[in-house]
């Protein structure tokens, strides 16, 4: 079977043992030449591994000249894992505190809704009350028409449609018996001709 090639986390433990075991400072042309023969990291990668651990602290690098050197000592390591656990233990702290804390407010919110045979008929009381009002509103709304108010609404909005029908209606004969003196056209017809109702007249 096909050799299942290391993973990139696996790379990066591999060459931090090349700094540990060693315990020396190093180029970067010094490391491709290691990584791969002894730890079996590919050449192509080293520059890429080697800077990833750069980034995160865990190897130091400094500039001498016009080159590059590259080390990591135990001591710091471990002062660094121990710093990151000391992170992680006061994050694990403040999480189960703000978990206590909302267990209290959940417990705290729980005080008085305890499924009792009160609590149900109060809820069963309400349900009811709600449905009575519903109805009562039903009804207000079907005896609506007899409101004061809305009927006095009602006069002054057929006032003004009245006087708007008789408006139109004025009008109307206006044009007629214009029509009638520019044209010499019969009433008749020109009430066939514009689907003029021969009854139209002003609404009282």
């Amino acid at each position: 079977s096909k050799k299942k090639g290391l993973s990139f986390e696996e790379k990066r433990a591999r060459m931090m043992e090349i700094f540990f075991e060693t315990k020396d400072v190093f180029q970067l042309k010094d490391i491709e030449k290691i990584a791969p023969k002894e730890k079996g990291i590919t050449s192509m990668s080293v520059k890429e591994i080697l800077q990833s651990l750069v980034d995160d602290g865990m190897v130091d690098t400094d500039r001498i000249g016009t080159s590059n050197y590259f080390w990591a000592f135990p001591s710091k390591a471990l002062h660094a894992r121990k710093r990151k656990l000391e992170e992680l233990e006061s994050q694990f702290a403040e999480s189960s505190q703000k978990k206590e804390a909302l267990q209290k407010s959940i417990e705290k919110s729980k005080i008085g809704r305890e499924d009792t045979a009160e609590r149900a008929a109060l809820i069963e009381e309400l349900a009811a009350l709600r449905q009575k009002k519903e109805q009562l509103k039903a009804e207000i709304d079907k005896y609506r028409e007899c409101d004061p108010d809305v009927v006095e609404e009602m006069r002054q909005t057929n006032k003004v449609a009245k006087e708007a029908a008789n408006r139109w209606t004025d009008n109307i004969f206006s044009i007629k018996s214009w029509a009638k003196r520019k044209f010499g056209f019969e009433e008749s017809r020109i009430d066939k001709g514009f689907g003029i109702p021969e009854d139209l007249d002003y609404i009282d």
